[in-house]
């Protein structure tokens, strides 16, 4: 019986030792990201309008800072104190997915945005070696966002 008894409280201790274990190694998630602007209510009307994201609150309340929910759990944080807008890489890229990337370039066509592939010489959908379809275009600030039509 104290046999017993031992291997029960020696598979106890594993179990709980292995449980804190996995606890204590969590893997990062994203969160947010963070755009610097000079102009925050030319940029926040763009991602409100163009983008149609969700605003939701930031607890600033500094009339610098416009939050948006871009995902279940991960926000877009658009803050005002830039001295210029500086020139961006396309290859530093906010990407969004849409259902549809030819109907959202029909949205993008009505709100007067510029769009393309990677190159920016048509206004053809990219089409990328795993099959998703590319458009990229620019917010007023000149950061790069991608759309695609990935389905993950």
């Amino acid at each position: 019986m104290n046999k017993i008894c031992s291997f029960f409280c020696l598979l106890l201790c594993i179990a709980f030792t292995t449980v804190s274990l996995a606890q204590s190694q969590t893997t990062p998630r994203f969160n947010h990201t963070t755009i610097y602007v000079v102009d925050l209510q030319k940029s926040a009307d763009f991602y409100r309008k163009v983008m149609q994201l969700q605003e939701i609150p930031e607890p600033f309340h500094d009339n610098r800072h416009v939050w948006f929910k871009i995902g279940e759990h991960a926000e877009l944080h658009v803050v005002q104190g830039a001295k210029a807008v500086t020139p961006h890489d396309i290859n530093i890229h906010l990407a969004f997915s849409v259902p549809s990337v030819e109907a959202f370039a029909k949205h993008l066509d009505v709100m007067n945005v510029k769009y393309g592939n990677w190159a920016q010489n048509t206004k053809e959908p990219q089409l990328r070696p795993d099959g998703i379809k590319q458009i990229y275009f620019q917010d007023p600030e000149g950061y790069w966002i991608e759309v695609n039509d990935d389905k993950f």
